[in-house]
């Protein structure tokens, strides 16, 4: 059973009732996704939905270190890729009602969201200001709308000795541009301290993208790659700041969101290290 948590890292997220209809139009797209069974709108004050237990492994260290998943690692980056074509692949107006821009490019609308975002930071972050403006005044040519997971990375996999077994949390997914998700993995935060390869720390970045392209007829650059990649790092360091705030503020204390804020001044590291690349 997933509960309503009552707090979220970013605004515009989904509703338990909307994750529970996203779980099920992906289920029902083929996208390996636990089964759902069924939506409750009271489970002792806050809604959730029911979903078939599955079995394996979701957290992201032990993904990338243990041996015992070395097998899976092998295969993890081309199964991701397979279940993002799915996922992209799902008719949006089976999913009318998730949020983001109803016509393309999206990268705009995405842009507008962080900065919206980060102006609900208290502080100053000149390292984000500064990458902001570097996405403005770089945007790529967009690839069309999709339906966008929107935190595809290990850590929302359950995973087991013979690869990827499901994807979980939907409560972010939204209408938006696929390279989007395709980048969400190579952020440095989702590689659990393993640089063996950019896409989630287990694999090379090249067969990944040349696949999805393959199964999807797209033709993302590794150029746009490199762009979404540099905002999801900016994303994830406004998310990482905001997570920290709400420990911060007393709305919920708790050493695992104190971390996360910490973590942000790390994420505006990367992002500087990025932008130096094309400086």
């Amino acid at each position: 059973m997933r509960r309503a948590t009552g707090g979220a890292i970013y605004s515009g997220m989904l509703s338990i009732e909307e994750e529970y209809r996203v779980l099920c139009a992906a289920f029902d797209a083929g996208v390996r996704v636990p089964r759902p069974y069924g939506y409750l709108p009271d489970v002792a004050g806050r809604d959730a939905f029911v979903m078939e237990r599955v079995s394996g492994e979701t957290i992201g260290r032990r993904i990338v270190r243990n041996p015992q998943l070395a097998s899976a690692r092998a295969v993890l980056p081309q199964q991701m890729v397979e279940e993002l074509a799915r996922i992209h692949a799902v008719a949006l107006q089976e999913v009318d009602f998730v949020p983001g821009p109803r016509t393309p490019p999206a990268v705009g609308a995405y842009l507008d969201g962080l900065r919206e975002q980060l102006d609900t930071l208290p502080d100053a972050h000149p390292a984000l200001e500064l990458a902001l403006r570097w996405l403005r005044e770089h945007e790529p040519p967009g690839h069309g709308l999709v339906l966008v997971h929107a935190d595809f990375r290990l850590g929302n996999f359950v995973v087991d000795e013979h690869g990827l077994v499901a994807i979980l949390d939907w409560e972010m997914a939204h209408r938006g541009d696929p390279a989007e998700d395709l980048a969400w993995p190579l952020v440095r935060a989702w590689r659990f301290g393993s640089d063996d390869g950019p896409v989630g720390g287990i694999g090379p970045v090249e067969p990944y993208l040349e696949r999805y392209n393959e199964l999807t007829g797209r033709r993302i650059s590794p150029q746009d790659l490199f762009y979404w990649e540099l905002a999801g790092n900016v994303r994830w360091a406004i998310g990482s700041a905001r997570q920290g705030l709400r420990h911060i503020s007393g709305e919920e204390r708790s050493v695992e969101l104190a971390v996360l804020g910490r973590l942000a001044a790390e994420v505006e590291y990367e992002v500087l290290h990025l932008l130096e690349q094309v400086a």
